[in-house]
């Protein structure tokens, strides 16, 4: 099975926080989880992918690329994104369609908004996903903890289905470049 490993706003403004937005619940950890799983990526040759928002940092800078302690890796491919999906006027859907991927795993920020979003639209696209449960993360909001939007978000995906195409949630210390989609069939 094709499959690569989808990293989406991980940059360092979004991560760390600055002047106008506070760092992302339990950062050290995610960057950890995120260097593991890229790790296992390389290993099982796995393709990376990073997909970066335009509207962190202004798009420029040093606050707008991939967080300085994420072990890119030379060959990973970097989309740009100006919308909060990313797969929105980017041109990774295609290039994942030719390269004939079919399981996607994705980790990164914020939560409730472009993970969220790059989940569902990834299964309505045909893909089956794996979200990293412990390799997202986000700020608290007016309503719930960024604790609690996680759980909530690993809870509501872990299913999430379209028809043929689904996600299942598991965490960085699982086998992920080996999918289980097939035994929930």
């Amino acid at each position: 099975m094709n499959q690569t490993l989808l990293i989406i706003d991980a940059q360092q403004d979004l991560i760390e926080g600055n002047q106008e937005e506070s760092a992302v619940f339990n950062k050290e950890q995610l960057v950890r989880n995120i260097n593991e799983v890229i790790n296992k990526a390389r290993k099982a040759d796995v393709p990376v992918i990073f997909v970066r928002d335009l509207d962190v940092a202004e798009g420029k800078g040093d606050g707008f690329q991939v967080h300085r302690e994420i072990n890119v890796p030379t060959e990973a491919k970097i989309f740009d994104k100006s919308a909060t999906n990313s797969f929105h006027g980017t041109g990774l859907l295609n290039h994942l369609k030719t390269q004939q991927i079919e399981h996607v795993i994705i980790m990164g920020c914020k939560t409730q908004h472009c993970i969220d979003s790059a989940v569902r639209t990834a299964t309505i696209s045909g893909l089956d996903v794996t979200l990293v449960g412990n390799g997202h993360s986000t700020t608290d909001n007016n309503v719930l903890s960024a604790e609690q939007i996680i759980e909530h978000h690993n809870s509501t995906l872990h299913g999430h289905y379209n028809v043929e195409n689904f996600s299942v949630v598991r965490n960085s210390d699982e086998d992920l470049f080996c999918p289980i989609h097939d035994s929930y069939r």
